[in-house]
């Protein structure tokens, strides 16, 4: 019999963790981080609810750090075996576990300046740089629709999951002495109607499927209504005579805004002057990405004139990289007809920050939100309507205007998050994962209404034999 216990994004959408156990063999799938506000990102520092010398392997859905971020801790912790992945996965987290090790041991190093003024004893970073190196060392990839053994019996298999570059289904075949069992983990489902990445591949056999539920309550608005939306708050904001801030994630909602910034700029509807990419990793990974055209959507591909990330100047003439932070501090001199495209997505860090500390107060600018706000975050306080907010400390009244564009997801929504449920034959067992409370409720509600899936919804800790 193989169990399955469920230790992150268990009715919360960070913190992506499954540990499945099979014969003496102990495989986790995703390492996620906890995202949103302090309270969640304190639990990155507790230690692991299983030992981490004990594991015989890693399996890993995709690069974004709330399922890969707590690779470097696993291994400053003991593990030493391999760490399953799509190659351009592994190319992700080459980027993105050195550029969060930065900022953590930047954290840190402020912290303890401020414990030695104050006489205090100082803190150990939970992880550096040689650890993110270990990881990078021990990365396998594995190309898609190839089948790897692990460890003899349980056989792992890659389908693309279209949420961003390298992301996949996982399929585990597990060969036990009572028989073979099969395991499906959605990983994150990509939103066929998004630019860039291809519609995601449905599978249709398995005992147990994981699938996420971000957006289990809800559909995105259709891609047309949300451009427009778009192209209406850059015309408002130059009308305004104010600044256009677009908090978004490096992987994927970067690339994707570049996209449709340059399609709308072909019809003459992007009026500001400038378009700073002000994104040191999302410069970075956009460059990544023109060496995995062949993951992309060619159709996407033919309404830019050039390869994407190659040099997007040539489909937005106006664009600026800046990577250099002076060059970075002086966008903030800029009162008007410009957008400043920076990370992080849900602004709980990153140079976006700074760039709300100069405009959020100013009613003639205007906020873009064109992804998922998780609880906690300072992004979701300003789209949840909060007058005042904190940033670095400081008091500050929201009185730009604020713009959440539902079309923009990398994620499925809900009917498409049924559709790919839809394709499993019965009796397939159902566990949600990745989604807040009352999202995964009505997905559980529509899947058993529309499907006649009784899916169940995990608590963190629980566990399941099948």
């Amino acid at each position: 019999m193989a169990k399955l216990t469920f230790w992150g994004a268990a009715q919360e959408v960070t913190g992506s963790c499954h540990l499945l156990e099979t014969d003496g063999l102990r495989i986790l799938l995703d390492c996620g981080m906890h995202q949103g506000g302090k309270q969640a990102e304190r639990r990155n520092g507790e230690p692991f609810p299983f030992d981490p010398r004990h594991l015989d392997a890693v399996v890993l859905s995709h690069g974004h750090l709330d399922h890969s971020g707590l690779l470097p801790r696993l291994f400053k912790s003991g593990y030493k075996g391999p760490v399953y992945c799509t190659e351009a996965t592994r190319n992700l987290l080459a980027i993105m576990l050195e550029d969060a090790a930065s900022l953590h041991l930047r954290d840190v190093e402020w912290e303890n300046r401020r414990r030695r003024r104050a006489g205090k004893p100082e803190i150990q970073p939970w992880y550096d740089m040689e650890d993110v190196l270990h990881v990078l060392e021990h990365c396998v990839g594995v190309p898609y629709h190839e089948t790897r053994t692990i460890n003899g019996h349980v056989q792992l298999y890659f389908y693309d999951a279209c949420h961003i570059i390298g992301s996949a289904i996982v399929e585990l075949r597990i060969d036990e002495k009572g028989g073979h069992k099969k395991l499906v983990f959605s990983g994150d489902l990509g939103n066929p109607d998004a630019v860039l990445m291809k519609d995601p591949e449905f599978v249709t056999d398995a005992d147990v499927v994981l699938m996420e539920g971000t957006y289990g309550d809800r559909d995105h608005r259709t891609m047309d209504n949300t451009l427009e939306e778009l192209g209406d708050a850059l015309e408002q904001a130059s009308r305004d005579k104010g600044n256009v801030l677009i908090p978004a994630f490096a992987v994927g909602r970067t690339q994707e805004m570049l996209f449709h910034l340059g399609v709308l700029y072909k019809q003459g509807r992007v009026p500001q002057q400038k378009v700073f990419l002000d994104s040191p990793m999302g410069i970075e990974v956009t460059r990544l990405y023109t060496e995995y055209m062949d993951l992309l959507d060619p159709e996407d591909l033919k309404q830019v004139s050039a390869k994407l990330g190659d040099d997007p100047k040539s489909y937005l003439p106006m664009l600026t990289l800046t990577e250099d932070s002076e060059d970075s501090m002086a966008i903030n001199r800029i009162k008007d007809g410009v957008i400043i495209i920076a990370g992080s997505g849900m602004c709980n860090g990153g140079r976006i920050r700074h760039h709300l500390k100069h405009n959020i107060w100013r009613s003639e600018c205007h906020i873009v939100f064109p992804g998922f706000q998780a609880r906690g975050t300072l992004g979701r306080q300003i789209v949840e309507g909060d007058k005042h907010v904190k940033i670095f400390g400081a008091d500050f009244m929201v009185r730009a205007k604020v713009h959440t564009l539902g079309g923009f997801s990398a994620h499925a929504g809900q009917s498409q998050l049924l559709e790919w449920a839809s394709h499993f034959k019965p009796p397939t067992r159902f566990y949600l994962v990745h989604g807040e409370p009352d999202a995964l409720a009505v997905l559980q509600q529509k899947l058993q209404v529309k499907l006649g899936i009784a899916a169940e919804i995990p608590a963190e800790g629980t566990s399941i034999v099948f």
